[in-house]
């Protein structure tokens, strides 16, 4: 479900999902078929994981990665779960492919 709540995402982002949930900052974001995508990845990934995995293992991948580089930018950007959506965001059938468990693929 695509809800439009600019105040929930984080300055810097332009959406985040909180299954079962698609949060985007703004209106004409729904049309944009690559973010979108993106974020339908990540709620693939959420189901797989039973929610609450892919939030402890986001987190904690983080902060290792953030430990490793500094950059609060680097260490989103190499977490697995980012890299496989970044990587196939624009891939439009990727979605009704995609292997179970591929984030593990990016590790």
């Amino acid at each position: 479900m695509l809800l439009v709540l600019k105040y929930v995402v984080p300055k810097g982002y332009s959406g985040i999902t909180i299954y079962p949930f698609v949060v985007l900052k703004k209106e004409c974001q729904k049309a944009d078929g690559v973010f979108i995508n993106h974020e339908k990845i990540h709620l693939l990934q959420q189901k797989e994981m039973c929610v609450i995995f892919f939030y402890v293992w986001y987190v904690i991948e983080f902060l290792i990665k953030l430990l490793k580089c500094w950059s609060w930018n680097t260490a989103y950007r190499t977490i697995s779960f980012e890299q496989e959506a970044y990587a196939n965001e624009a891939n439009l059938g990727y979605i009704k492919k995609r292997p179970k468990w591929a984030v593990f693929n990016f590790i």
